[in-house]
Parts: structure tokens; sequence; C-alpha cells
């Protein structure tokens, strides 16, 4: 499962905190990570590398000073684990980071193609980035708004744009994210123990609202694109208690998380709903009648 980070504010550590809010995530799982802040020049700088944290943190530039930004934590679904497939991807306007599926990305990509986008990776994400990137025309609530309409599938998009450095987007359907406000400093991230750190105050994002993040405000808009209210969520846990999702310790969690370990497996190759084994390099429908049996190994408690 992906994990999302984002910040904007006052504080020009903002590396740091993508780092360790993505840190903070590691529980739920990667095969590699990035980050994209904005530098004193207004220029949008993305690192990113396959394997753990570490990696990423090794090839990050320290002395960026930024006040926003976003971070990834991948776990592959369309695209090997790689640093082209990590994500933020990007485009000239704009970077943009996802956790879900989305199911219609290569009648997507076929189209953006068609229209001149160039494509590195073998993810649906980059899809997602260059689609928004094409209906962009200054409106970035509309361009969001046009895009997921057309994006069927699950996702949680954090997005920054190079000329509107001083805002974090955000929208989600079927995944989960939520905003957390600080003190002239606001975050964003897949689950709260991401910002329990800094904060303890949080806001879950409804189904298709889009959440603006600015360091002295947040501010969701409805579908029609109308300012709507929100309610503000106190964490009373500490972040031990906060990793284990309110079990009692991290066996019974992992127990009763099964159900969605499964789906979370099955989920990424259901295309169309049918099957669809492409992405783990299975192309011959044959392949399976080689075999009779199935042989499950494991470990720990």
């Amino acid at each position: 499962m992906c994990g999302i980070v984002g910040y904007v504010g006052n504080n020009d550590n903002a590396i740091d905190i993508l780092i360790e809010g993505l840190s903070s995530l590691e529980y739920r799982g990667y095969d590699s990570a990035g980050i994209s802040v904005v530098d004193s020049n207004k220029e949008i700088i993305t690192f990113k590398a396959e394997g753990k944290l570490d990696n990423l943190k090794n090839i990050v530039q320290n002395n960026i000073s930024s006040n926003i930004g976003i971070g990834h934590t991948r776990w592959a679904t369309h695209g090997a684990p790689s640093d082209i497939n990590a994500h933020p991807h990007f485009t000239e306007r704009l970077s943009l980071v996802h956790n879900g599926i989305i199911e219609n990305y290569k009648d997507i990509k076929k189209d953006l193609l068609e229209k001149g986008y160039k494509f590195i990776s073998e993810t649906d994400t980059e899809a997602a980035a260059n689609l928004i990137d094409s209906l962009y025309d200054g409106d970035a609530l509309s361009a969001i708004k046009k895009a997921v309409n057309i994006i069927e599938g699950s996702y949680a998009f954090a997005i920054i744009f190079k000329d509107d450095v001083n805002k974090v987007y955000a929208v989600r359907k079927s995944a989960p994210l939520i905003v957390a406000l600080g003190d002239n400093e606001n975050f964003l991230a897949s689950d709260v123990p991401a910002i329990l750190k800094y904060t303890n105050k949080y806001v879950l994002i409804e189904e298709n609202n889009i959440a603006v993040l600015e360091k002295d405000k947040i501010t969701i808009y409805d579908e029609s694109l109308k300012e709507t209210d929100y309610k503000i969520l106190e964490a009373n846990w500490t972040l031990e208690q906060a990793e284990k999702c309110g079990y009692e310790h991290f066996m019974l969690k992992e127990i009763n998380e099964q159900p969605k370990a499964l789906l979370d497996t099955i989920e990424p190759r259901i295309v169309y709903g049918v099957p669809d084994f492409e992405r783990d390099g299975i192309t011959d429908n044959d392949f399976w009648t080689f075999f009779d049996r199935v042989y499950i190994v494991g470990c720990g408690t």
C-alpha cells in the first residue's frame, strides 16, 4: 500500500519533514520512495530511488531550502520497482504522487500519446500527471476536477504546480487521505502516524472533494467546486498506538488486516472486471495449466 505525505509552511526544512513523514508510513510496505520540493528559485526539484528510504536519503540534497513539497512510498502495481517508476511523476508544470489503481490508464495514455505527450515509466500514475497537465490552463481546481471525472478506479492524489508554488492540492476516491492543521504550517498524509510529531488535529477528506493546503489555511471544495465546511478531529493517541490502529498489539492488527491484504493483492490484477496478470509478466493464458497445487510458506508469529 502506498504512502503519501505533503507539507506547506514557514519551515524551510520541508525535505526533512517529508522524509520523516514517510518513515512513519513505512509499516504500510513499499519498494521505492521519492519527494518533490519547491526550491528558493521556485523550481520543482524531484528525488526518487528504488528500495529502502535510506536510498532516498542518500541522494537528497539537504542544502535545498524549501517550505513546500510532497512525498511518496510506492508499492508497485503497474510497473516494476525502479527509480523511473517511483513517484513523484512530473511534467514541466506539475509534480504528482498517487495511491490507488487507475483502471482506464491505457485509454488515457493512448489519447495523450496521440496529443504528443511522452511517457518514460510503466506506471498508471504518469498517465494521471500528463492528463492533469493537458487540462491545465492556469486553473488547478478545474484541471483536477476534469481529470478525476475521466479517471476510473481508486486514487488519492497530491499535486504541486510550478506556477502556484504556495499550495498543495489533494483529492481522493476510495483511498485514504487526511489533511492536518499546524501552527502556520499544514500537512497531508495517507494516515495519522505521519503527522503526529507535529500536530494531532486533522481532517478527513471526503470522497471526491479537493483540498487545497496553504501555510495559514486549508480550503476544501466539494464535487461542484464550491467551498465546503469540514470537521476538525483530534488524535488522542501516541505514534505507537496509531501504528497499531487501535489494536492491543501488532499480531491482532495483522490478523484483522487479512481481508484488506487480500484485496490489495487482488485489486491491481483486475482490469475491467476480469483477472489480468500482465503486470506480473504473465501474458499466456495457458500459463496456469502447468500447476496443480499451491504452496504457502511463511514465518513469524
